[in-house]
């Protein structure tokens, strides 16, 4: 059975705004500890949200993403060095055929015989030394810029095996959020019903008391164990004690340090 009388509350729990004063709260001691089994309900469920926002698997699955991208990044990095080196390879092969097309040209008609001037036979002639001159240049050019192309490819092998690497951590690691958040998520749903029921089977005074105290101090009741507030950890003084002990088993409580109802039983020390 609820009652409720007229009495100062620690914290300033007003509800009579006319009147200036404040409604104290009376239930059964069954009640009150009852309130125990709903902040426990809340502690877990505080305990769910701070795990939610620090799990692990968050930072496992940012750390994963990061080194995705920059695997990503990597890879394009060498695809575009191996396309330039490709793109410069048809060139000089281009370069090449050019060169080899000029030089058969030319030895063609100095084997013909058709020209007969001494003088455009030596010029004939030194064209073909240049171009051979040039062709071996671009030999060597080619030479060199295969060998690039042949390191670009075993860059390109190496990065696309980083990069599958990433990905398959990157699944993995979100594959793990995804089972810790699914686990938080079946916990606060049974907390929740079971704080419901809890709601339920408790006075609605008392219940309401109990929420104003938790929305400041996030805890709203605590048991009174051996002298000592649950909640606060401090040790009542003596004068304090006195008066929970003079207290009627049915008058609700408050740790005068930390504000919370104080839920007396046989733990209690009194």
């Amino acid at each position: 059975m609820l009652t409720v009388r007229t009495a100062d509350l620690i914290l300033g729990d007003r509800v009579g705004a006319t009147t200036g004063e404040a409604l104290a709260v009376n239930a059964d001691s069954a009640a009150q500890r009852g309130l125990l089994d709903l902040a426990a309900v809340d502690a877990e469920l505080t305990r769910a949200t701070h795990r939610r926002r620090s799990l692990p698997e968050l930072a496992e699955v940012d750390e994963a993403e990061r080194a995705l991208r920059s695997a990503r990044d990597a890879l394009v990095a060498v695809e575009t060095v191996a396309s330039d080196l490709d793109r410069d390879i048809r060139k000089l092969e281009a370069e090449i055929d050019q060169v080899r097309a000029r030089e058969d040209r030319d030895r063609g008609l100095l084997d013909s015989g058709s020209i007969s001037s001494g003088k455009q036979l030596e010029d004939l002639q030194r064209e073909l030394a240049t171009l051979k001159r040039r062709q071996t240049v671009l030999e060597d050019d080619l030479l060199e810029v295969m060998e690039r192309r042949e390191a670009a490819a075993a860059d390109l092998q190496r990065n696309r095996a980083a990069l599958d690497g990433a990905e398959q951590r990157c699944r993995d690691a979100t594959r793990r959020r995804d089972e810790a958040l699914a686990e938080l998520n079946a916990l606060e749903e049974h907390a929740q019903q079971e704080r419901r029921i809890l709601f339920g089977g408790l006075p609605a005074d008392l219940v309401a008391l109990y929420e104003r105290i938790r929305a400041r101090n996030g805890i709203g009741a605590a048991l009174l164990y051996e002298r000592r507030c649950s909640a606060c950890h401090l040790e009542l003084d003596r004068t304090a004690i006195a008066r929970l002990r003079e207290a009627a088993p049915d008058e609700v409580l408050r740790c005068e340090e930390c504000g919370v109802v104080l839920v007396r039983t046989a733990q209690s020390g009194l």
